[in-house]
């Protein structure tokens, strides 16, 4: 699958380091334009590419690294993305305790990204957690996933279980996104294994 990914800090490049190592393509683009990321994608090796926002945002799977209070200049002005998956990473960071009755960073993302189907995920592990190799010794990784389009939400997993993460569904973006968002998420920063069934 060749995936696209807007924002090229932390997160971006271990969300892309796991892709690479799955056989995918990625496309990382940032905000000062692809000649700044020739270091990265050179460190990323084979199948990575540098490109304009653009570019990464036509990928038939984007994923949106972003700090949360960058998600308008990210997203605003790209095209309808026609129901394409956008998997939110993002984390808004602020001191204001959280209103449990605004709308989730997810729910942010969706409405910057007119046609999308938004997924949340990525976002609650630290980028050195997340660059490793989620296959441990005796489990897999668990990674969280909300949304509100469960086909996509299935794409999704399965391409998650097949880089090896163990996938844990947690519902809709509001209701699952506020379990894993910053800062107020219950499941932020808990680095689980799913063990595997021994016989």
């Amino acid at each position: 699958m060749r995936i696209g990914i807007v924002g090229a800090g932390e997160i971006g490049t271990a969300v892309a380091t796991r892709l690479l190592a799955g056989g995918h393509e990625v496309v990382v683009s940032n905000s000062r334009g692809p000649q700044t990321l020739t270091d990265t994608v050179t460190h990323l090796g084979d199948g990575a590419s540098a490109g304009t926002r653009e570019d990464a945002a036509g990928a038939e799977l984007v994923v949106l690294a972003v700090p949360g209070t960058a998600t308008a200049q990210a997203l605003d002005g790209l095209p309808d993305w026609g129901g394409r998956v956008l998997v939110d990473a993002t984390n808004l960071y602020t001191s204001t305790p959280p209103d449990p009755a605004a709308e989730t960073s997810s729910e942010a993302v969706a409405r910057h990204a007119p046609g999308a189907r938004v997924i949340k995920a990525f976002n609650h592990l630290f980028a050195a957690t997340l660059a490793e190799d989620p296959r441990r010794g005796d489990g897999n990784r668990v990674l969280f996933v909300s949304g509100d389009d469960a086909e996509a939400k299935k794409l999704f997993t399965e391409l998650l279980t097949a880089l090896g993460f163990a996938p844990i569904d947690l519902g809709g973006l509001a209701e699952g996104g506020r379990l894993h968002q910053v800062p107020a998420g219950p499941l932020v920063g808990q680095d689980l294994l799913r063990l595997t069934p021994q016989p």
